[in-house]
């Protein structure tokens, strides 16, 4: 395996932009997850996305669980997949499994609050967003 370079998502070629997110490290694949918030999310903190979190509300967006809603389960850094509850695939031998649905396809509809670093810092930021619009 090569190692991971920086400079490769500059490149215009699919080749190198799918290396890139291959082999990139967890800090950067950890940004690849990030999904859209709600209207009343986006007026409250002034963004437009936030990084996927276990414990946020979502709805998914596009796919064949269109419209279904849940809490997010369980997060794969490696294969960039979130998992949500209720969202199940029946296997052949009766079991179910949870499906994995890429991050681009989810809408974020309530984000858990239970992390004070990430609160102090999204309120942080939606303060000095508001300023700079406000000037």
């Amino acid at each position: 395996m090569k190692r991971w370079i920086a400079s490769w998502k500059r490149s215009v070629q699919p080749r190198k932009q799918r290396k890139y997110r291959y082999n990139a490290i967890k800090q950067v694949k950890g940004k690849f997850l990030s999904g859209h918030l709600n209207k009343s999310l986006q007026e409250k903190y002034k963004r437009r996305s936030l990084r996927l979190r276990k414990g946020d509300k979502v709805k998914i967006m596009r796919g064949h669980y269109k419209g279904q809603e849940g809490k997010i389960e369980h997060i794969n850094l490696r294969e960039s997949f979130v998992y949500v509850t209720k969202i199940e695939v029946s296997k052949k031998d009766g079991s179910k499994v949870r499906a994995p649905i890429h991050a681009s396809n989810i809408l974020i509809l309530d984000i858990d609050t239970s992390d004070k670093y990430r609160m102090e810092k999204l309120n942080t930021n939606a303060k000095a967003n508001a300023k700079i619009k406000t000037e």
